[in-house]
């Protein structure tokens, strides 16, 4: 059984645009279960979290979120990307690559193992 790790500080926001862009309006917990399901299961996300950082997206007009009824006949808030929200995940798209590339000339190129 592998350790799984929280989402690191200033990522959450940029998973969860593009996990809406990905698959379009998701509940809270599909969100959660989505990141968790990509990083292979080696991140958790913590509900304190997730929950305060759709509110500020929200706050942000990057994501909006209406009332519906989830896969299991529950009542859910479905939250789903804006205009504003695609133009935000580009420009942290764009952030996050440049900073892979410069920590990249920091670290050795990843062996590959057999």
């Amino acid at each position: 059984m592998s350790e799984t790790a929280n989402v690191w500080q200033g990522t959450l926001a940029l998973m969860v645009l593009k996990t809406l862009e990905t698959l379009g309006p998701l509940h809270g917990y599909g969100i959660a279960r989505r990141i968790e399901q990509t990083s292979g299961d080696l991140l958790s996300v913590n509900y304190g979290t997730l929950y305060p950082a759709l509110l500020k997206l929200e706050q942000e007009g990057y994501i909006a979120s209406a009332w519906g009824l989830s896969e299991n006949n529950r009542k859910a808030r479905f939250y789903r990307l804006t205009r504003a929200g695609t133009k935000q995940l580009r420009k942290e798209e764009h952030g996050w690559e440049q900073a892979t590339a410069i920590m990249s000339r920091f670290l050795p190129a990843a062996k590959e193992t057999p």
